[in-house]
């Protein structure tokens, strides 16, 4: 199947010339940006981040919507319905690449349905415990885990979510039975992470590091391969001692199928002008994110190699929706 979804997105058309006289007056009206999860998580981040500087750019205001539910699958069919016009787009995160290999039912076809655009940005997740937890360090957190199986649990914003994944790859590599805890958005689980019910989390640095600093969360370390730019004393996960643990979200746009290239690489630009801005990429780097940009067939390379990352947890895991 994923092989299947690869060979469609080759063949997707993102140079293809048009020349209607509606394109050449886009954008005429306001655009709307859907995200597919809760507010205050880190898709939604990102979407209010970047859509001032995107209607400067574009001289149109972008409105952006919450669609959530089914990790970000509804608000993904909601846009690979409406009209190929550019006026409704998708801001996706990581969980577009995992749902795939987790559900045999989707509502749209991930490689037919919908446009790579731009990668935005990416960002590690970082490993948060509510600040009562006896652990202030990776390997106390293993080391409690060890002597308490199966009491642990972490929260995520969905079965099958990028943070749900982050905490598969944990309990694996670091041989910990830990209780999934989904919830209906990330910014929801936070939330429960913060007020005690929950005992940590895989929060996205963008939603996550503002709660480390005023002492609602404690952090231990970083996800990705590198440590964080608006975390540098925090060490990966790796560095802390559970050896080749390595996971990220990305942010990115994506337009319904059969979008005019003009408009899909009018977007393309316009959303890399936004990115590279200097409040926009300044904020994003404060935020303990990387600021992106690229092109279409670029973002669709990246998402080819997540999807397949993906199979392989959900599979090893047997994670099911």
């Amino acid at each position: 199947m994923i092989k299947a979804i690869f060979a469609a997105c080759a063949a997707l058309p993102f140079a293809l010339p048009a020349t209607s006289s509606a394109q050449a007056t886009y954008p005429a009206k306001p655009i709307r940006l859907v995200v597919g999860q809760a507010p205050g998580g880190a898709t939604d981040v990102i979407a209010r981040l970047v859509s001032p500087k995107l209607s400067e750019h574009l001289g149109q205001q972008v409105i952006v919507e919450n669609r959530t539910g089914a990790a970000g699958s509804i608000g993904a069919a909601f846009i690979a319905k409406s009209a190929p016009d550019g006026y409704n787009l998708l801001v996706a995160s990581s969980s577009y690449a995992i749902n795939p290999s987790l559900y045999t039912d989707m509502p749209f076809d991930p490689a037919r349905d919908l446009l790579p655009v731009t990668l935005i940005a990416e960002a590690p997740f970082l490993l948060v415990v509510h600040p009562s937890m006896p652990v202030h360090s990776v390997k106390e957190l293993v080391a409690l885990a060890k002597q308490k199986p199966g009491t642990l649990n972490f929260a995520s914003g969905g079965n099958g979510s990028s943070g749900h994944l982050a905490g598969e790859l944990f309990k694996f590599l670091a041989g910990v039975n830990i209780v999934h805890i989904p919830y209906k958005g990330a910014g929801p689980a936070l939330v429960d992470v913060m007020a005690g019910q929950i005992h940590f989390t895989f929060g996205s640095v963008l939603s996550s590091m503002g709660h480390v600093k005023n002492g609602r969360l404690r952090a231990l370390g970083v996800t990705g391969g590198k440590r964080s730019s608006g975390a540098p004393n925090l060490p990966t996960i790796s560095e802390a001692g559970i050896k080749g643990y390595q996971t990220t979200s990305w942010y990115g746009l994506l337009s319904p199928a059969n979008t005019p290239a003009q408009i899909v690489n009018l977007l393309s630009a316009n959303m890399n002008k936004a990115v590279h801005s200097p409040e926009v990429k300044n904020k994003i780097l404060t935020d303990g994110a990387e600021p992106d940009g690229g092109t279409p067939k670029q973002f669709q390379d990246l998402m080819a190699a997540e999807m397949r990352r993906a199979a392989e947890i959900v599979k090893r895991a047997g994670i099911k929706p």
